[in-house]
């Protein structure tokens, strides 16, 4: 750093070898491709300690001439010849193997002059090559550029005249280059690309009435990562914070999870001896309790949960959870505390395949057998003394479709699994195989979608064409079918038989919840219809177990909780989206944050609470706020934006903008102009006025490539997106045009970081501590305000929190795991104490807190 605002630096085109100034060379100081930068490593001058301040200018001037050797480089003074106001000293390699056309250009960027073609003296003599400088010119110290191919009258100023470059100059030593010197350039490799003078904003040029006119310099060189197979070049800005490799002195603590998993799962609803209900997200299982309207949660598992069953004491609890792609994630069994959310035990191990799409305790022994149904091709069954770990006995099932497996209650050594065409009953024998007995004979149509027990034995099952079927058993030991009856219009989700016999079913397609009378021949007691927006029946389970006032809870297809009973109406304990959720934005002064779903739904949330929840007709997939908060701009997946009124969710406007998917919107600082990024690849960009709720096109920029993620620079007058391929691309919005040179960004300030790719950001990917470096993702990012902070979801689910700038693959993390797909869009929250994580495809929703390490 300068010691003063007044203090400059130069631009710096050296090489590794220049021993300049008398001082010893740093051991990794630069490339040897001509334009030559500081290694961050190597910014101190001096041979024992790594200085922080860069050199200033009077101690360039100071430095006596001697030291400075004319073979190896010069600092030189380079004047626009277009705008005397405009120049600046550099330093240059004189023993580059970089043609002397490219370092013109170069140069010429460091004057904001595009395509520097000649360099002239101030007498006006045109200089063509290396050796000239070295040589003949060798006591001038100021050059003029200029990108036309003669020089204009007067561009040296009043009199000097350039003369005819009829014929090249030789220089005074005869112009040929030392031998020493052809040597060291033909043995030195050429770069196959080549870094570029970077040069600072316009604003940052320094005018000739300055006393310093000098341009400040970065020392970096440009950073080069791979993704995809594709290498990608970032430019460092002038000025940055310094690097930071070590972990932040956050961590990642989960504070609440929004939602239910009903979309796709089976008997995944409990009520515990606590009062809390039991339920599992993604990768947590979630213990509620609505009375202290608290949360706990178990988050042993690496990846999804698939299945889970309560053991009989309702102390202890077996999930089993999907394979990952690392070592790590293997698929397996857990055995953990309700009440210490301790894992007591882990097997399976090694011994499962893809994932576990069954676990199911024993009755009669206490349930000290656990049985695990494999989510593999042969569907293999499994069934463990889980205090040890022992495997009692396993069998290929070989059967497509299994739904689930459950014990007997009456024998512990009778097994039975359900699914598509199939119903199976497996003894278990002591020497540990099994005999197996169709009571369905394959090839059959009926899907056995859930079984329960009646307190003799009989089987019942219910279908996926909505029958219950019964099943007793003969003399012989054989079933056959006592009744059948057609209780649901198509699919049964579950079947629950309460303590005083009343059997309760819960119709997928018709949304019905119909009671059943065991006892009188399943005599129909009565059905209630759930309203359509809280979708069908999935999971069912009474709010006070043995006890017989009627009250349930039931999970639904839409990710909702609802409570109450068949002689009343049910009201909502838990809202999630339906669908899947990738939208997301947080508000820009309160501790608020909306979603958007496939779902056509917008909602509104106050950490832990929803606020309201409003339906937009559109699958929404990108939200934005309005900087003051009052209104809420979403995109859908049809090329609509939707403007909501933030205060109580009603729709004030909708614009048809393309017909392509808008993939992100983001409104300026200011708040007058929104920028759309489309499928299509294009930005469209809209005047706002009236706080968010008036909206007039202005026009659009044209692109190629499907865009993700848009960021708007701090001035508002350029936008950085990153597109499906994960190529940054800048974009100016007064010109109306894509901005073609990634250098001419590099120090523009950005008001967000949604981009996921860039310099400042590099070190999310390729990051060496990551357990697949290579084949890490990056699908989200966010950055807090104060810029110290920056946030990433990958692909397979991984939620890290870095330092800012996160520059080198040596920047390590703090991460937490809870996804199997996609970590779809983070925020920061108001504040930055907590963040808010959407799952994408699994319509998952957490908030977390950020707390000491």
């Amino acid at each position: 750093m300068f010691d003063s605002e007044e203090d400059s630096a130069f631009v710096i085109l050296t090489p590794p070898m220049f021993h300049h100034y008398g001082y010893r060379e740093p051991a990794s100081y630069g490339k040897k491709n001509g334009v030559w930068y500081a290694s961050p490593g190597n910014q101190g001058w001096g041979t024992g300690s790594r200085l922080s301040r860069k050199p200033s200018v009077t101690e360039v001037d100071n430095m006596p001439s001697g030291s400075l050797k004319p073979s190896a480089g010069r600092v030189i003074r380079i004047i626009n010849s277009h705008d005397h106001s405009v120049q600046c000293r550099v330093l240059l390699n004189l023993r580059t193997s970089q043609p002397f056309e490219e370092v013109l250009e170069d140069l010429g960027q460091v004057l904001k002059m595009i395509g520097a073609k000649k360099m002239y003296t101030s007498s006006g003599q045109e200089v063509r090559s290396f050796s000239q400088l070295r040589n003949e010119f060798a006591e001038v110290d100021t050059f003029y550029l200029s990108n036309t191919p003669s020089l204009p009258v007067g561009a040296l100023g009043p009199g000097v005249i350039p003369p005819s470059p009829a014929r090249r100059s030789r220089s005074r030593l005869g112009g040929s280059v030392p031998d020493d010197l052809s040597k060291t350039a033909r043995q030195r490799a050429r770069s196959k690309s080549r870094p570029r003078v970077l040069y600072a904003p316009e604003n940052e040029l320094v005018r000739a009435s300055s006393d310093y006119p000098l341009l400040d310099a970065m020392k970096e060189e440009p950073t080069r990562i791979t993704i995809r197979g594709l290498r990608r070049t970032f430019y460092p800005p002038v000025h940055h914070p310094p690097v930071d490799n070590s972990p932040p002195d956050k961590k990642l603590s989960l504070f609440w999870v929004h939602g239910y998993r009903g979309i796709d799962s089976k008997r995944n609803l409990w009520v515990l001896p606590s009062g809390e209900l039991l339920y599992y997200v993604a990768a947590v299982a979630v213990l509620y309790d609505r009375e202290e309207e608290a949360q706990r949660h178990y988050t042993g598992h690496t990846e999804d949960i698939m299945c889970m069953e309560v053991h009989p004491s309702r102390e202890l609890v077996g999930s089993g959870q999907r394979a990952g792609r690392d070592r790590k994630s293997q698929a397996h069994v857990r055995i953990w505390s309700t009440e210490s959310l301790q894992t007591l035990y882990v097997f399976g191990m090694g011994e499962l395949d893809s994932g576990v799409i069954a676990v199911a305790f024993s009755q009669l022994n206490g349930g000290s057998y656990i049985l695990a149904v494999d989510a593999g091709r042969e569907s293999i069954l499994s069934v463990w003394q889980w205090q040890w770990g022992h495997l009692l006995g396993k069998v290929a099932t070989l059967q497509e479709g299994i739904w689930g497996a459950t014990f007997h209650p009456l024998d512990d050594n009778l097994l039975i699994t359900h699914g598509k065409g199939h119903l199976a009953f497996w003894h278990r024998r002591k020497d540990g195989f099994f005999e197996k007995t169709d009571i369905i004979k394959p090839p059959s149509r009926t899907f056995v979608t859930c079984v329960q027990f009646e307190p003799d034995g009989d089987v019942i099952t219910a279908d996926s064409d909505g029958f219950i079927t019964i099943y007793s058993v003969d003399a012989d030991g054989a079933y056959f079918v006592r009744m059948e009856f057609e209780a649901h219009n198509k699919a049964i989700a579950c079947l629950v038989m309460l303590s005083e016999g009343t059997l309760i079913s819960g119709g997928e397609k018709d949304r019905k919840i119909a009671a059943w009378d065991s006892l009188q021949n399943y005599k129909r007691i009565t059905d209630i219809k759930l309203p359509e927006s809280a979708g069908g029946v999935r999971s069912i389970y009474p709010q006070r177990p043995g006890r017989n006032d009627g009250n349930i809870y039931v999970g639904t297809t839409r990710n909702n909780i609802l409570e109450g009973s068949l002689q009343r109406r049910f009201n909502q304990v838990i809202f999630g989206h339906g669908k899947q959720l990738w939208a997301l934005a947080a508000h820009p002064d309160d501790e608020v944050f909306a979603t958007g779903g496939h779902d056509k739904y917008v909602a509104l949330w106050r950490r832990h609470k929803l606020i309201w929840t409003s339906s937009v007709g559109y699958e929404i997939i990108s939200l934005a706020f309005h900087p003051y908060g009052a209104a809420l701009a979403a995109g859908s997946s049809e090329g609509h934006l939707v403007v909501i009124n933030a205060e109580n969710g009603a729709t004030m406007l909708t614009i048809r903008v393309c017909g392509s998917p808008l993939n992100c919107v983001e409104f300026n600082q200011v708040g007058d102009m929104i920028a759309i990024g489309s499928q299509n690849g294009s930005i469209y960009l809209f005047r706002v006025s009236r706080d968010g709720f008036s909206y007039k096109k202005i026009n659009k920029i044209r692109g190629s490539q499907p865009l993700t993620h848009l960021d708007w620079s701090s001035e508002g007058n350029f936008l950085q997106t990153v597109t499906i391929d994960f190529d940054l691309l800048f974009w100016d919005v007064k010109s109306l045009s894509p901005e073609k040179s990634p250098i001419a960004m590099k120090d523009v300030k950005w008001m967000t970081n949604n981009s996921t790719v860039g310099f400042l950001v590099a070190g999310m990917w390729n990051n060496r501590y990551y357990a697949t470096p290579a084949n890490t993702i990056i699908a989200t990012a966010s950055r807090t305000v104060a810029q110290d902070l920056i946030v990433s979801g990958d692909n397979d689910g991984y939620l890290r929190l870095f330092r800012y700038p996160c520059i080198t693959p040596r920047a390590e993390f703090t991460e937490a795991k809870v996804y199997s797909g996609t970590l779809a869009c983070v925020k920061f929250l108001y504040g930055n104490h907590s963040l808010v994580t959407v799952g994408g495809t699994d319509a998952s929703l957490m908030i977390w807190e950020l707390t000491e390490e």
